[in-house]
């Protein structure tokens, strides 16, 4: 499956908050969809279920007009939305008996996915007497429970532990190998990076970055290097390249352990390392910079 948001506009009023947003998600594969808050990745996915109208634009799946009707989705909201005062069981199966599939189904379902994600103990239980990892882990079942062909994850770590985000990494890399059609949204660059081999980044109502991670990532780094040195601070280092290297780089930025460096037009990463090899630097590190999915979100959704 191939499924498309073409030139898709919102607008609330006389105001739109959605200004042609454009991208593609293929089955097998996990779309990293990222914005700050307020960018308009909610109102996108709340379009992509249908809760919301474009006011234009079409969303496609494999070239044709996208019916839900069709579709199995399972959509984990960052608002959580279960009953507290009703059972795991009775709800989960509720819910996905409302998504038209038989009792019988529903309830193997619901057993299958609290077992699988650890919780089978608390079916019997209401909801809020369950801690917020574990209620979470409900959340994502019940998000499963009707086999769907489309999961929208929005922020499903918040509130696990190292233990149980590993449970829910591992469910979510299953899902993908499954071939299902994965939307994850995240401000925890590291569960994204993980994941996804695509990124949509949102800013403003407007697509800033989209396409293959890890072409991004090359992109982003080319003409950058690292350094460091054992015999200077980050500091002191950073001072000498100013000093010395100064028509052949510019210091971009220092993390903690190296720096960054921009090398200008028409020098290359062999003629710096050339002539560092010619002062008193102890080289640490040396080498091409490859960004960080935070430092490329800051970058292009940064004010």
């Amino acid at each position: 499956m191939v499924f498309e948001v073409k030139n898709i506009r919102k607008s609330f009023g006389e105001t739109e908050v959605l200004h042609g947003i454009s991208f593609q998600v293929e089955s097998g594969k996990a779309l990293g969809l990222l914005g700050r808050n307020g960018a308009g990745k909610t109102t996108t996915i709340r379009i992509l279920m249908d809760v919301f109208r474009a006011n234009s634009g079409e969303i496609l799946m494999d070239g044709k007009p996208f019916d839900r009707s069709k579709y199995q989705i399972g959509y984990l909201p960052e608002e959580r939305g279960l009953y507290p005062k009703k059972t795991v069981i009775e709800q989960m199966i509720y819910l996905a008996c409302l998504r038209g599939i038989s009792k019988k189904e529903a309830s193997d379902n619901s057993k299958k996915w609290l077992k699988r994600l650890e919780v089978s103990e608390y079916e019997n239980k209401k909801l809020e007497t369950l801690s917020k990892g574990n209620q979470q882990k409900v959340q994502l079942a019940s998000t499963l429970v009707c086999n769907p062909e489309i999961v929208i994850l929005d922020e499903p770590f918040s509130g696990l532990d190292p233990v149980n985000s590993q449970i829910l990494k591992d469910v979510v890399k299953e899902l993908i190998q499954q071939g299902k059609l994965v939307i994850f949204s995240s401000h925890q660059m590291a569960y994204v990076e993980d994941f996804c081999e695509n990124i949509a980044v949102i800013n403003r109502g407007n697509i800033v970055l989209n396409g293959e991670l890890k072409e991004i990532k090359k992109d982003f780094g080319k003409g950058r290097v690292i350094i460091s040195s054992e015999n200077y601070s980050l500091e002191e280092l950073k001072q000498k390249c100013e000093s010395i290297f100064s028509q052949m780089v510019i210091v971009k930025d220092i993390k903690k352990d190296y720096l960054i460096l921009e090398l200008k037009e028409n020098y290359k990463k062999n003629n710096l390392l050339e002539e560092v090899l010619k002062t008193d630097i102890e080289l640490e590190h040396f080498g091409n910079y490859e960004p960080s999915l935070n430092d490329i979100f800051v970058a292009k959704a940064g004010e």
